[in-house]
């Protein structure tokens, strides 16, 4: 949907979307001090198109405006679906549909019925689809249902949508039950119109889904919270086949994905130089030469030039050959079990290193493979041990070392690896202790005012039912540098002269602690504060160059007769 499965993450369909907003007059009223319906569902598009344009993926989307000044549309004949605009036919999305949606869309001062919107939406798709392949398609309508609507024609639409295989979305300003939010327009409650809309689109959603179809149904600020993530592009996640080995005689084929691999935002040196008053890459040409350093700076071919390693104040030629010489030499893949060790010896995750964390299943389509994979992770699991392993990605990759725990879920069992540390990755501190230092040994209330404040900051707590519960999910908080980037980037791209916007307010709360720990620790701070007094300590050498100071100044000033007073 739009909220989930149309995020970034999901490119591996082409999709075929038709956006349907709400322009009519009524999408402009509010409370004061709020902001309009169509205010917010213009930003639910916003969001939306600016993920689809940096995801990069080939779903094709389309915009209809309904209650606008204007007619646009095929269907409009006879008098019939009037002010319904095609603003945008089905295409891939992109930056100049952005400018569109930003300098273009404003509300109309007329109104349109929805459900006419709907069947020009169904006629556009049937129209622009024809001779195309699409994994799906779907329409999208963001409303306030405040209009007028002839519910004569529903069961044919309905009929229609399932023939098709068209699926359908509402975003309103309220939802769909109507419990625990304010009503719109300042809290006079829903219109007769929006009562009649909303029954019409139970009716709908109802009927095309009689399970989930309300879950279809969605609120501007939910959609926005939910949008306002930019999500990277994702990829096929591509399978490492490779052979596991205990020996030289027993030897179990398996499939490794990524689980876990750090994501990093676009290097600037992969970006694109361009002239500064065009904005054109073709207008500017970069040239690399090489130099001698002598007074004639004379010019070398790359040619006639080698790598040079600097030790010291020297530098060691190292050629082409001398570097395919280095390498690590091996046979192909590799993930051999070197031996185990008890899951205690390993489980110091700040020792773990390496970018990325493998899962590693046997094949689908082999038996035999995951007859004994399986019996290797239950028997490592039952022991509460690990595998080392000799890791070597490709031919002629760099080996690592790592351990390979068992994972066993309900519906799936893998090994876990992660590459350990090298004897060169470890760092090795000495400090002088604590306890044998009198003047640094806290008292028992200090002890008990540190304990109060680590129990205050606990992150994860019960619940009603006894169930723990994670107050600060890190895996579901976004990257604050991506999330700034993309921010910025769109930015810049629909406002070309414009200063950059503060980051997103959501982004920054994001990042604080919440607000039940926030809470809970204030009175031990206050407790931290009185039982670990603060002293502001000048140092030594300051002391005496201010006294020395004064004595100089002092001295000057006897010479010449004047008074320091």
């Amino acid at each position: 949907n739009l909220c989930n499965e149309y995020s970034p993450g999901n490119v591996l369909v082409s999709t075929a979307l038709v956006l349907c907003l709400d322009v009519g007059f009524s999408m402009s009223n509010s409370a004061p001090g709020q902001e309009t319906p169509f205010q917010l569902a213009k930003k639910v598009i916003q969001k939306f198109v600016q993920r689809q344009v940096f995801a990069e993926n080939k779903d094709e989307l389309a915009l209809v405006l309904f209650g606008s000044d204007n007619t646009k549309n095929n269907l409009a004949k006879d008098g019939q679906y009037q002010n319904i605009s095609v603003h945008r036919q089905l295409m891939i999305p992109n930056f100049e549909l952005l400018e569109e949606i930003q300098n273009d869309v404003h509300p109309g001062s007329q109104q349109a019925d929805w459900l006419d919107a709907l069947v020009v939406c169904m006629d556009l798709l049937q129209n622009e689809t024809l001779g195309k392949r699409y994994e799906r398609q779907n329409i999208v309508l963001l409303t306030d249902l405040n209009t007028p609507s002839s519910p004569d024609q529903l069961d044919v639409i309905i009929g229609n949508l399932k023939r098709s295989g068209v699926t359908l979305q509402f975003f309103l300003p309220f939802p769909v039950d109507g419990g625990g939010s304010k009503p719109p327009d300042g809290g006079k409650g829903l219109s007769a119109e929006q009562q009649q809309g909303l029954e019409m689109t139970k009716q709908v959603m109802m009927s095309l889904d009689e399970d989930d179809g309300l879950e279809e149904v969605y609120t501007f600020s939910d959609a926005i919270e939910k949008l306002s993530v930019f999500k990277r592009v994702e990829k096929r996640p591509m399978a490492w086949p490779c052979t596991l080995t205990i020996g030289s005689s027993l030897a179990i084929k398996i499939v490794g994905y990524k689980a876990v691999s750090r994501v990093l935002c676009p290097e600037w040196k992969s970006w694109s130089v361009v002239d500064a008053q065009t904005h054109q890459k073709d207008d500017i040409k970069r040239d690399v030469v090489y130099c001698l350093n002598d007074d004639e700076e004379t010019e070398v071919q790359k040619d006639d030039t080698i790598q040079g390693y600097r030790y010291g104040s020297d530098i060691v030629p190292f050629s082409k050959v001398d570097q395919d010489q280095m390498k690590y030499k091996t046979d192909g893949k590799s993930f051999a079990v070197l031996g185990f060790t008890k899951q205690s010896m390993v489980i110091y995750r700040h020792q773990f290193v390496g970018t990325q964390v493998l899962k590693v299943f046997a094949p689908k389509d082999d038996e035999h493979a995951g007859v004994a994979l399986s019996g290797l992770i239950r028997a490592l699991d039952d022991l509460k041990m690990v595998a080392v392993v000799r890791y070597v990605y490709a031919r002629n990759g760099n080996p690592q070392v790592g351990a390979a725990f068992p994972c066993i879920k309900e519906k799936s069992e893998c090994l876990v690896y992660v590459q350990l540390p090298f004897m060169e990755d470890l760092r090795q501190y000495s400090f002088p202790s604590l306890e044998n230092n009198k003047k640094y040994t806290p008292s028992e209330e200090q002890l008990s005012a540190v304990d109060s404040l680590i129990d205050s900051m606990m992150l994860v707590e019960e619940d009603e039912d006894g169930e723990k519960m994670d107050l600060f999910k890190v895996n579901h908080i976004p990257n604050p540098q991506y999330q700034r980037l993309f921010q910025c980037l769109h930015h810049r791209a629909v406002n070309p002269s414009a200063p950059l916007p503060p980051m997103d307010p959501w982004l920054t709360a994001a990042l604080q602690r919440p607000l039940a720990v926030a809470s809970r620790c204030q009175a031990p701070l206050e407790t931290m504060k009185k039982k670990f007094p603060l002293k502001e300590v000048v140092k030594k050498k300051e002391l005496k160059t201010t006294v020395w100071e004064q004595v100089g100044l002092r001295s000057s000033c006897l010479a010449t007769g004047r008074s320091t007073f």
